[in-house]
């Protein structure tokens, strides 16, 4: 199996963990189209990669990954087709992730914002640095929630918390999100590699047939319970994408200023 077609994510293998890094530092590991893209399609082929027995998912630099990028957000106003275009790649990122029979180990190594957050958390074991923020502030933006979040975020740590989160766009910080269950570890910085290296033995090492099939059981109830979901999300998330709110926060964002938002 060869990986040098994807730019954007950086894939190295490590005897049978592949290590699969976020690579766009200098952007804080903001995912434009071409990284969904590649995130719609990765982890298809390493569930097809019989020398793979552990995944190993980081960003590159200070960030894991501050979601989507402004640019293309005002692209998606300008032509709302190219939302709707691209929710079926959302939708393989999200699937992606919970059919990949291989284990998953998230090194939470900066700032999860968004889409970024939603990728760490459909992740098996997320591991992050204690002082990393870690939220989906789609609302702060003028946007429902829609790419994932809000399907994942209530099965981790239940329906009252994922309002109080979701609702506001507010951030936690690694070590709060440990506390409630949001994400497996927090750790002093100098302690990620670490850990996620222990883990990544562990699984490496581990019964690979049986780790899948427990990976697989557990997820058929967390898909059913996230597929309407996911769908509804977008389709709300496509009508805030054309609204007053999410254009004034973009403008804002450029001008770099506070956002008056009116609710239309």
């Amino acid at each position: 199996m060869r990986y040098d077609r994807f730019e954007k994510l950086k894939i190295e293998r490590d005897g049978p963990i592949l290590r699969v890094t976020i690579d766009m530092a200098e952007k804080r590991n903001a995912l434009g189209a071409e990284a969904q893209h590649e995130f719609g399609y990765v982890f298809m082929e390493i569930a097809d990669d019989p020398d793979v027995r552990c995944v190993v998912l980081t960003g590159a630099g200070q960030s894991f990954s501050v979601g989507g990028d402004v640019p293309r957000m005002q692209t998606k106003i300008d032509d709302p087709n190219e939302y709707f275009l691209g929710i079926p790649n959302a939708k393989r990122i999200i699937n992606g992730i919970l059919d990949c029979p291989k284990p998953v180990v998230c090194r939470l190594n900066g700032d999860a914002i968004g889409l970024g957050a939603t990728i760490a958390l459909l992740s098996d074991i997320v591991i992050a640095d204690e002082n990393a923020k870690i939220g989906d502030p789609h609302v702060k933006v003028g946007l429902v929630a829609g790419d994932g979040g809000s399907a994942i975020w209530p099965q981790l740590i239940g329906f009252a918390r994922a309002r109080r989160y979701l609702m506001t766009g507010d951030l936690l910080t690694g070590r709060e999100a440990a506390d409630i269950g949001l994400i497996t570890f927090a750790v002093p910085a100098d302690e990620l590699d670490e850990l996620t290296e222990k883990w990544a033995a562990k699984f490496a090492r581990g019964a690979t047939n049986a780790i899948a099939g427990t990976k697989m059981a557990i997820n058929a109830t967390l898909k059913m319970l996230t597929a309407n979901g996911v769908d509804l999300g977008m389709a709300y998330e496509g009508l805030s994408n054309i609204s007053e709110d999410h254009q004034e926060a973009l403008n804002a964002f450029v001008e770099k200023r506070r956002p008056k938002l009116t609710g239309r």
